[in-house]
Parts: C-alpha cells; structure tokens; sequence
C-alpha cells in the first residue's frame, strides 16, 4: 500500500496481454505503473511492443488478459469524450492534410471540453493560450503545421493534448527524426508536464541516454515481457541493457551522469 510520499498511481496495466494474431503474443504479462508528477519511459529494442502496450494504455487497442485502469476504472468503461479528457496523446508523426494553423490545431485539444456545437468559450481560449505559452509555440500561432520545423510540430502536438487538461500524457517516440537540440527541449518539457504541472506523463523511447537523464522511472520490454523496471540507476546497467539488446553495452562517466555505449 501506497503512503502519502509515494505518488498517487493514474494509469495502470496489470497483467496486459496483447496479440494480432492468434497464438502469436506481442505482449504478455505487462505490468505498468504511471504516477502523477512522474515520466516514465518506456524503452526497448524494434518489435518488442512498445508502441502496441501505448496503443493498449490509450484503449485504443483491448487486451487478451489483463486490464488497463485510469483513476482505478477500467478505460474500456470510459465513454471516448471522458477518456479524451484525461489521457493526452502526441502521436509520433504529426500531420495535418488540411493546413490548419497551429493555434487551430491546439483548440482542437478542447473538443472533449466543448459544448455539442465545438463552440470554444473564454476558458477555453484561455487553455489554449497558456498551453502555447507552456510549449513556446505562441509565435508559430498562425503557421501551418505544414509550414513548421519537425520539433516545432511537436512542440504544437504536445500543445495540443496539454490543451485536454488531461490527468495523463502519452507520446510515442516524440524526438524521433529531431536533432539534438529539440530533442533535449522535447524531454525537458516532459519532465516540466510532470513535476511542474503534476501529470502522469509516459513516452515511449529508442533513446536510452535521453531517458536515463530525464525519466523519473524506467520501464524496459523485450519480446512483449517486462525485462526490467525502476529508477534509472537500476535498469541503465550493462548486464541488463545488454541482455534486452543483444549487445555488448558499457557505461561512460560524464558530469550528466552515465552515457551508455555499444560495442
């Protein structure tokens, strides 16, 4: 049983198993634990189900075995309009065919919260606004996703889901195909959604240095089992990477604490 230091537990997989085909698991026996003021990362090689168990915590996908909870309730009991307004996800390429301007693309966070009309009222222009501000994306206000850098439509998509005001965050490998520098500002506004705005934020991530530095707690899979969980310190270890990777790793000191290292 949790005490009162220990964060309150938001989104929950117990037992999750998952497969496309029958006889054929791509996830089994998962057991997950997001917390408020928390980032989990969730890492593990190509193919060993990430992104399937984020699909499984959003509800878009229901488990064989096993249950998701949100705020101790199953998601498949969630109505879609309650469940958009407590899980936000940021998907891994954002796009937009209809050339919508950022600031547009943020309201769209507040569907869940409008009226049946969509029609936004001051508090929500006002969700919007510090959402934006949160996100450094006031400047790109009227440009079109189509019109912005890779981590500048990020930044909108994060935007977008902080808009829902939901109790969870999800990302899918959001510094994919970014540069250094936007993916540091990429997981350092993760790290902010969690410690600063209290949320339950979980990413899925192929960067074992960039979660190591900044998640609060690791989760690593490998062919669809949990093969590791805990802080940084006790999964970043070369027995352990090495076993989830298939690869020789070792850890190199440096001031922002270990790199890890194939080879």
């Amino acid at each position: 049983m949790s005490d009162a230091r220990t964060p309150k537990a938001v989104l929950t997989a117990d037992g999750v198993e998952f497969g496309y085909r029958r006889d054929e698991p791509v996830l089994r026996a998962v057991n997950l634990t997001a917390r408020e003021k928390q980032l989990l990362c969730v890492l593990g090689p190509n193919g060993s189900g990430k992104t399937t168990l984020l699909r499984c915590l959003l509800g878009q996908l229901a488990p064989s075995a096993g249950e998701v909870l949100l705020n101790d309730v199953p998601v498949s009991a969630y109505r879609p309009r309650d469940l958009a307004r407590s899980l936000g996800y940021v998907p891994q390429f954002p796009k937009s065919a209809f050339g919508f301007t950022a600031k547009q693309i943020v309201l769209m966070g507040r569907l869940a919260h409008t009226g049946p009309l969509g029609l936004a009222g001051d508090n929500d222009r006002q969700v919007v606004r510090l959402a934006m501000e949160m996100t450094d994306t006031s400047g790109l206000a009227e440009r079109t996703l189509d019109e912005l850098s890779g981590g500048e439509a990020q930044r909108v998509m994060i935007a977008r889901a902080l808009a829902q005001q939901p109790a969870a965050m999800l990302l899918d490998e959001p510094t994919s195909h970014l540069d250094v520098r936007h993916q540091m500002t990429i997981y350092r506004m993760m790290s902010r959604l969690a410690h600063d705005w209290g949320m339950a934020v979980v990413c899925v991530s192929h960067d074992v240095n960039l979660a190591a530095r900044f998640a609060d707690q690791l989760l690593l899979v490998k062919d669809g089992a949990v093969h590791a969980a805990g802080t940084p310190a006790e999964v970043v270890r070369p027995e352990i990477l090495s076993q989830a990777y298939d690869v020789d790793i070792e850890l190199i000191d440096s001031a922002d604490g270990p790199i890890v290292r194939a080879r």
